[in-house]
């Protein structure tokens, strides 16, 4: 294909790996930091691009959180989250699961309750007008430790609102063991939570085993390690156990060096599902549509291609099966009709 985006721009899809402040649009950013003017964070959106380059993962981070400090009141949430379903029906996302780290909003004073009352607005507001199917997975911040991990837990099983469907682990992985974490994971799936850690962005091969051995991951964020262990790959292949990949993020954080490197390509030689996200997409000057195509040139897909990629989100996430089947139903007639042109 000379240029996929005109297809992409209008096929219906899914994402499992984006985050709910790292999805916050220049515009929104900028409104919110002009609310709160103490912050370092540019109030210009212009600005913000400038702002939003990284010199490694742990710039990334630090700048991530110069963000999460914008998010004070429930109003600001509400907004945010609001905002970035609207920014998500533009891209013709049916569904998704957004990343959702209540620790950095209730630790900065946000009353637990009103947070979730504030999502839970949001999300029922943006199925209602913008067409959009939210579902949430709670998040611990691996670089605040044990304090966050417990409270992640609590707040996911005692306070549990209607949109949550798994419980996560995010933030740095140098230096944060997936084992520390497993109590908090068993609490969480014996809730009936679906566990989705990160792993392997910027770890080897070893934290992703970690992650499926002590966290019992369903699917593993990133991943992008997995080709390094060939053994790996092969028993995410034969348990048919997703990857979530994001393209554009890895090499915005320097996890991989050159778009050209990027993994991908074995890991769907290697049989393993793989789906494709865009992670933090305002902060790395994407979409999930530009990542579909950095995904549609590497792998070399034409139009069904890149539609049986949409559907590899619908399979991998946690929809209701009738819910699945429509989504995927859309693709289809989507994408006959355009062949049919």
């Amino acid at each position: 294909m000379t240029d996929p985006l005109p297809f992409i721009a209008g096929l219906p899809k899914a994402e499992l790996h984006v985050h709910h402040v790292g999805s916050a649009s220049p515009r929104i950013v900028a409104e919110l930091a002009a609310r709160h003017p103490d912050s370092k964070v540019p109030t210009d959106p212009e600005a913000l691009v400038d702002y939003f380059v990284f010199t490694d993962f742990a710039h990334f981070i630090e700048v991530y959180l110069s963000v999460v400090d914008l998010i004070r009141t429930p109003e600001d949430v509400r907004l945010l989250t609001y905002e970035v379903a609207r920014d998500m029906a533009r891209q013709n996302i049916r569904y998704a699961e957004l990343t959702v780290t209540p620790f950095s909003s209730t630790r900065r004073g946000i009353d637990e309750k009103a947070f979730m009352a504030a999502i839970e607005d949001a999300r029922l507001a943006a199925e209602r007008e913008l067409g959009v199917i939210l579902r949430w997975c709670f998040d611990i911040p691996g670089e605040a430790g044990l304090e966050a991990a417990e409270e992640t837990a609590r707040l996911a099983v005692d306070l549990r609102p209607e949109g949550l469907v798994s419980f996560g682990l995010g933030g740095p992985e140098i230096g944060v063991g997936r084992a520390q974490f497993k109590p908090y994971f068993d609490r969480a799936i014996a809730a009936g939570l679906h566990s989705v850690p990160h792993a392997g962005e910027t770890t080897g091969p070893q934290t992703i085993w970690d992650a499926l051995r002590e966290l019992r991951a369903e699917r593993i964020g990133h991943g992008t390690s997995a080709p390094q262990d060939p053994e790996l790959l092969a028993y995410l292949a034969e348990h048919r156990i997703p990857l979530e990949v994001c393209p554009t993020s890895n090499i915005a954080t320097r996890a991989v060096s050159d778009i050209d490197r990027h993994p991908i390509r074995e890991m769907v030689a290697a049989g393993v599902l793989v789906t494709v996200n865009s992670d933090d997409p305002p902060m790395f000057g994407t979409d999930l549509n530009h990542e579909y195509a950095v995904a549609a040139r590497l792998l070399e897909l034409d139009e069904r291609g890149i539609a049986e990629l949409a559907k590899n989100a619908v399979e991998a996430s946690f929809l209701d099966a009738a819910g699945k089947a429509r989504i995927a139903a859309e693709i289809d007639e989507y994408t006959a009709a355009w062949l049919a042109r």
